[in-house]
Formats: C-alpha cells, structure tokens, sequence
C-alpha cells in the first residue's frame, strides 16, 4: 500500500512539473446599438469610455453584443491591440447588429471562425422559432501563439421575446459545441435576455459540459445586476449576461463591472462582466 502511495505521488508530482498555469481574462460586453435617439447616451458620447475600460481591464477576449458595423469600425479604430471575427446578422455580411469576438492579435492566432443562426436553419439569416428578430452565435478557435493551448470560444445574443427561441438556441448551442469543439476547453459569452432564475440559463448551466463562472468562482464583485437601461441607480440581482465555461478553466475572479462617468453615465445600457480564469498548459 506504502508502495502503491509513494508512487501515486511521484506521478502527480512529475505531472505538475511539466504544467505551466496560465491566466487569461475574459468579458462579455452588449455594447447598446447606435440608436439615433439616444441623445443623452449618443454612441459617439459613449465610445471613448467604453473603450477606454476594456483597455484598462486589458482582456485577452471578449464577447460583444448588439454592435453594428460602424461601431466596430470605431471600436477597431480605439482597440488597436484587437482583432474581431463575425458578420451581421441580418445578411450573413454587414448588415445588422454583429455578436462579435475581439481577442488580442499579437497573443493569439485564429485558426477557425464561423456563425451560425439561432434557427432549425443554421447557415443562412433566418429568425428561429417565436423569435422576433434574427439571431447568431459567432465562434473561433484560437491558439495561444506563446504556449498552443487551443480553445474555442462561441458568442451569442438571445431573442428579446420568444420564450421557445431561446429554449431551442440553448439547445442548439449546447449541440453545436459538442460537434464542433468536442472535447476541446470552451467559453461561451453572450446576453441571453434571461437571468438565473430562467430555464433557458438553466440548460446550459446545468449541461453537465457548461458552467457560468459566477457559480464557481473564487472571489465575486457583483454589485447590480447587468442591465442597467443607462440608469446607474436602478438596482436588480438579475444577471441577464454571463459567461459559461468547459471544466479546463477555473475561474479565479467574477465581477459586474459598474464603471460610470460625466458623473453618473453609463458606458452602455448593460454594465460588462468579466472574470479571470486559470487553465494549465504543457511546458
């Protein structure tokens, strides 16, 4: 028995030797479209402390939501560090809002992209279900140029109304990971226009595969929940954006990023959450 310990030991002792821990900080953002109307919030009024925040938090990715295609052109022109990948939602190229992933092009190479529709047909823009617009999950592949720890990370934005939508998207996505990545280390980010009370974040957090970092983070810093509707006051526990992840990531930190400015603005309508996750890669 003595035997059989002392060598369980010296296994698990030249297996960490040969683990390097990495770090890797994450967020999912809805951005708020650029609405006309939104005199006091305009885009252009909003666009420098936005990007100014992600360049101060420095994630490595993150998952954005409602972005049409000029606001990626400014944000591009703000995050010169960052790379994106997607298209829009309502022609497969520009048009529509854009659920797009921006990761850092010195730290990674993309190695695949792609999206898909929320919708029984998946490959061209279509609305799914009860859903009241068109939606899409976009996703990469992403390899560590440093370290080749490859990942995928999928990026989605959930229907407004349709109850059913959002049922089956999760379902779908659920599916479409495990054809896609198999066994591979996922994030998946996005706003599903539901909170944690919702069956919908119920059948990908209780998967069995997929896990919102919120549950099992070390340390949590969630102040508000993460609709705010350009109201810094408002208040609520209803966490309607999340990020989910595969087993390879332990996240170490949660937070609910409620960052104001010009003295009690919002950067968007949904305040950021962003967690920072440890993985081990082969030295």
């Amino acid at each position: 028995m003595r035997k059989k310990l002392f060598s369980t030991a010296i296994f698990l002792l030249f297996g960490a030797a040969n683990l390097s821990a990495q770090t890797m900080r994450l967020a999912t953002y809805n951005i708020r479209y650029d609405n006309k109307q939104d005199t006091a919030n305009a885009w252009l009024k909003r666009v420098p402390y936005l990007t100014d925040l992600i360049k101060f938090q420095d994630f490595d990715l993150f998952g954005t939501q409602e972005v049409l295609y000029n606001q990626l052109l400014d944000m591009t022109v703000k995050l010169p560090g960052y790379e994106y990948i997607g298209v829009g939602r309502d022609d497969g190229k520009q048009a529509g809002e854009f659920s797009a992933i921006f990761y850092k092009k010195d730290k990674y190479k993309l190695l695949k992209q792609g999206t898909f529709w929320l919708a029984p047909t998946t490959t061209a823009p279509t609305k799914g279900w009860d859903a009241a617009l068109p939606r899409i999950c976009t996703w990469g592949q992403f390899q560590d140029k440093a370290t080749g720890f490859t990942f995928y990370m999928f990026n989605t934005h959930f229907d407004h109304r349709g109850v059913e939508a959002r049922r089956e998207s999760a379902k779908l996505i659920l599916a479409k990971v495990k054809e896609m990545a198999g066994t591979a280390p996922v994030i998946l980010s996005g706003d599903l226009n539901v909170d944690q009370r919702n069956e919908s974040y119920t059948l990908l957090n209780t998967s069995g595969l997929l896990k919102d970092a919120y549950t099992t983070a070390k340390v949590v810093y969630a102040p508000n929940g993460t609709f705010n509707g350009f109201d810094a006051a408002r208040k609520t526990d209803a966490r309607i954006d999340h990020i989910f992840l595969t087993s390879t990531f332990a996240p170490t930190r949660y937070g609910i990023l409620t960052d104001t400015y010009g003295g009690g603005k919002t950067p968007s309508d949904h305040y950021p959450v962003a967690i920072e996750v440890r993985y081990a890669t082969k030295k």
